[in-house]
């Protein structure tokens, strides 16, 4: 694959693999059915993998074997898509959203958008994952070690250092999930709530997907495809900085070099921005303020959810 793409230009999907079989991503797990019991195994099984030193996993959406009811299908299209790779693929019957029904159109095609704006995200995701080995798809427990009530939980994971993920396993939209103490947001919706164990329902267009505190986080410009200039027109979302702390995103080039990283520190009712690097028409957004007091070195611009900081010098102080 090397000699026929070049170095670095070639990557291994496998569904089988033994101990140093984790230097040749992405595996997937293999002849999944197209049943909600399977793809709550799907997800166990990448768990697994990933606690065993495999950076990457992925999964055939909507089940191999067999045809998935379009409501399963639609489900499976959010955890799909809200994972490190995404592949509809199945057996006996294609899997574009198209034969199924007009929703499960609508349904991939915004959370297609979503994942192709997380591409800054998850690029760097991927970047920790090759150079620390740390999976870009982690189990509760990996991220958050000293909380017992992560130990065994295997229907959520963390995609990332920030974005908690709860795959939905039912037709209806009931979904439960634990989330360790702290400030969560909703990241499509700007819901806030607290650590501890939630029940949600939520329809075919959302999941729950949120933010921990003290959280920057990139998102592109292009909703249309995952290969695009990242660092141009990305919007530096912030959640929930608490007093004292500070938050960093970085922005990779295609080739997994720093291009542009930004760094937001609190202070009492102050937020300092800094970078390194550059970047073009760049902004930050907080999401968990509506209107701050005073901005030192920027102009705002309303927007939804939370405002958007459109930077006019190297440095921002914004004052809450």
């Amino acid at each position: 694959m090397k000699e026929k793409l070049g170095e670095d230009q070639a990557v291994l999907f496998a569904r089988s693999a033994s101990v140093g079989a984790q230097q040749f991503p992405v595996h997937w797990g293999g002849d999944c059915y197209a049943t909600y019991e399977s793809m709550a195994e799907s997800l166990r099984g990448g768990l697994s993998l990933g606690l065993s030193g495999f950076g990457f996993w992925s999964h055939d959406i909507g089940g191999f074997e067999n045809t998935a009811p379009a409501h399963i299908y639609k489900r499976w299209c959010a955890f799909g898509l809200l994972s490190s790779h995404s592949r509809l693929h199945g057996s006996k019957s294609y899997r574009v959203p198209w034969a199924y029904d007009d929703e499960a159109c609508d349904v991939v095609r915004f959370f297609t958008g979503w994942k192709c704006q997380l591409m800054p995200y998850l690029y760097a995701a991927s970047v920790q994952a090759m150079h620390q080995g740390t999976p870009v798809m982690r189990a509760m427990m990996l991220e958050f070690p000293e909380d017992p009530g992560c130990d065994y939980l295997d229907r959520q994971y963390m995609l990332g250092d920030s974005l908690m993920v709860a795959p939905v396993f039912s037709e209806q939209g009931d979904v439960q999930f634990y989330l360790p103490p702290g400030r969560w947001t909703h990241m499509y919706n700007n819901r806030e709530i607290a650590g501890g164990w939630h029940r949600e329902r939520h329809d075919f267009l959302s999941l729950p997907l949120y933010v921990r505190a003290n959280s920057l986080i990139a998102l592109g410009n292009n909703d249309q495809r995952p290969d695009y200039d990242y660092n141009d027109g990305s919007c530096f979302h912030l959640f929930a900085l608490e007093e004292g702390a500070s938050a960093q995103a970085m922005v990779p080039s295609a080739t997994g070099e720093a291009q542009f990283t930004l760094m937001v520190r609190r202070e009492g009712n102050q937020l300092y921005v800094s970078h390194k690097g550059h970047a073009r028409n760049w902004s930050l957004c907080l999401r968990n303020i509506q209107q701050p007091v005073k901005v030192v070195g920027g102009s705002v611009k309303d927007s939804k959810p939370g405002c958007i900081i459109v930077p006019e010098a190297d440095t921002l102080v914004i004052s809450l």
